[in-house]
């Protein structure tokens, strides 16, 4: 059994973990900035980048417990 992960496993973990937040908010009929502002945020952009795992944003255990409290 291999226990090594290179950075794709890592980053395709984190693009799915995005995709799911963004399945989640939208089936609970929550905007961006409603759940940016929820987290405690003033903008979209760490949630809009992250859901995308764009630009080497991602949700970190922080952003996934709290987003898990409000979802």
């Amino acid at each position: 059994m291999n226990n090594e992960f290179t950075k794709e496993d890592i980053l395709e973990i984190y693009k799915i973990l995005g995709s799911n937040v963004k399945k989640l908010r939208e089936k609970n009929n929550i905007s961006q900035l409603d759940l940016s502002y929820k987290m405690g945020y003033k903008s979209v952009s760490l949630v809009s980048a992250a859901e995308l795992c764009a630009d080497g944003k991602h949700f970190n255990i922080e952003h996934v417990y709290k987003i898990a409290c409000i979802l």
